[in-house]
C-alpha cells in the first residue's frame, strides 16, 4: 500500500480555499492522468519514497526523458514512455547529495546537477543512456559510469541549470554566480557574480536569460560567452519574490512566464514581452511546459497544487483542476517538482511527495474548426 505526505499548512487561507474547492468536485476536468511509478513495473523496485521527490527533468530530442531526485538521497533516472517500454530506470545512487536541481542532456552526454547537505553543487556526468524500444521484463539494465566533476565553486548549491539550444553546453547559477559547463571537454567555469532567484530558459535567439533584481533580465550568449546585465526589462508587474519559473515553446520560440501574482507573460528575443495573457488561480505557480499545439499546462497553488491551462488562440485561462490518476492503482497528485513535454506531444510532470510518481497528462483534443 503506499503512503503520500502531503504537505501543506491548513491554517494558510489559500489552503483553505483550495481545499473548499475541492471538496466540490475539483479534480481532472479533461485531459487524461497517467501517474508512472519510479521503476520497470515487474522488473524492477522503485525509488523508495523519501527519496523520490521528482525535482529536475529534461528530455532528448527523441523523446527519452530524464531526471533527478531529491530527498535523503538523489538519484539520477531515464526513463520511456513510447514504444513497447513504460519504464524508469535509476541509472545512480548518490550518497553524498540530497538535492537536484538540473539535468541536462547534451547530443551525447549527460550533466546531473546535486547539492549535498554540507558542500557546494556538484556536477555527475555520463554519457546517454541506450534504452529498446522494445522492452520485455526479462531485460535487463546496466547502470553506467558516472564521473563527479567536483564543486563548480566551495560551498555554493547550485540553483538551477539548462544546455543551450545546440547542446553543447549547460549554463547554471549557483548562489551567487553564473557557470558554464562544456559537455565535450566536461570543464565548467565560473562567468560572473549574479543575482540566482528562480530558474533559467533559452530564448528564442538561443541566449540563456534569468531574472536580474525586480525589474530585467540578463542574458547570456553561450557561444560568446557575453553576459549582458539588465538586459530585457520586464513587463509591469510584481516580480522578485516568487522564483521564477518559464515554459518554452519550441515550435514558436517563445518563453512563458508568471509575475508573483500569477500573471502571465509570454517573451520573444525579438518583440520583448507580451502584454497580460491571463491569471492563474493560485500563487506560487508551478512547473509549466508546453504541448505541439501551443497550449500552456501548469501547476499553481501551495501544498495543493491545480492544474491550469493557457490557450493563446483563445487567450485563455482554463483550471483543469487537481492531479488524480485512476489507472490501475488510484492516486491524486498535489505536488510538483518539474515538467518536460513528452515524445507525442504528452506532458511529463515530476511529483515532489514521498513516493514521487511521473505524472503522464494527454491533453483533450481540441475540436476541428469547421
Amino acid at each position: 500500500m503506499s503512503v503520500q505526505k502531503i504537505r501543506f499548512d491548513f491554517s494558510s487561507p489559500e489552503v483553505q480555499k483550495q481545499v473548499e474547492e475541492i471538496q466540490h468536485g475539483s479534480f481532472m476536468r479533461q485531459g487524461t492522468m497517467l501517474a508512472f511509478p519510479m521503476n520497470f513495473p515487474g522488473a524492477t523496485i522503485p525509488i523508495v519514497p523519501d527519496e523520490s521527490h521528482v525535482t529536475a527533468l529534461d528530455a532528448t530530442p527523441e523523446g527519452i526523458i530524464y531526471g533527478g531526485t531529491s530527498g535523503k538521497r538523489s538519484h539520477i533516472f531515464v526513463a520511456m514512455f513510447h514504444g513497447i517500454s513504460g519504464a524508469v530506470f535509476d541509472m545512480k545512487m548518490e550518497d553524498n547529495a540530497d538535492h537536484c536541481p538540473a539535468v541536462c542532456c547534451g547530443k551525447k552526454k549527460l550533466a546531473a546537477c546535486v547539492n549535498g547537505p554540507n558542500s557546494g553543487g556538484r556536477i555527475l556526468t555520463t554519457t546517454l543512456q541506450w534504452l529498446a524500444s522494445d522492452l520485455i521484463q526479462e531485460w535487463g539494465f546496466h547502470r553506467q559510469e558516472f564521473e563527479d566533476l567536483g564543486e563548480v565553486l566551495p560551498g555554493e548549491p547550485i540553483v538551477h541549470a539548462v544546455a543551450d539550444a545546440p547542446r553543447e553546453h549547460v549554463v547554471g547559477i549557483t548562489s551567487g554566480h553564473l557557470f558554464a559547463f562544456d559537455f565535450e571537454t566536461a570543464n565548467s567555469k565560473v562567468r560572473a557574480e549574479v543575482s540566482c532567484i528562480g530558474r533559467l530558459a533559452v530564448a528564442s535567439n538561443g541566449n540563456i536569460v534569468g531574472l536580474d533584481g525586480t525589474e530585467h533580465l540578463w542574458s547570456y550568449d553561450a557561444r560568446t560567452q557575453a553576459l549582458h546585465r539588465e538586459a530585457i526589462k520586464l513587463p509591469s508587474g510584481a516580480w522578485g519574490q516568487a522564483p521564477l519559473r518559464w515554459a518554452r515553446d519550441s515550435h514558436r520560440g517563445l518563453l512563458y512566464t508568471t509575475d508573483d501574482r500569477g500573471t502571465l507573460f509570454s517573451f520573444h528575443a525579438d518583440r520583448g514581452f507580451s502584454s497580460p495573457l491571463g491569471q492563474t488561480m493560485f500563487t506560487p505557480v508551478g512547473p509549466m511546459a508546453v504541448t505541439f499545439d501551443g497550449r500552456v499546462f501548469g501547476f499553481c497553488g501551495d501544498g495543493i497544487g491545480k492544474m491550469f491551462c493557457y490557450n493563446p488562440g483563445l487567450r485563455q485561462v482554463t483550471d483543469i483542476g487537481v492531479a488524480l490518476s485512476v489507472f490501475e492503482r488510484r492516486r491524486y497528485g498535489y505536488v510538483f517538482g518539474d515538467a518536460v513535454t513528452g515524445r507525442d506531444g504528452e506532458i511529463v510532470f515530476g511529483e515532489d511527495d514521498d513516493f514521487g510518481h511521473l505524472w503522464l497528462y494527454y491533453p483533450r483534443i481540441q475540436a476541428a474548426r469547421v
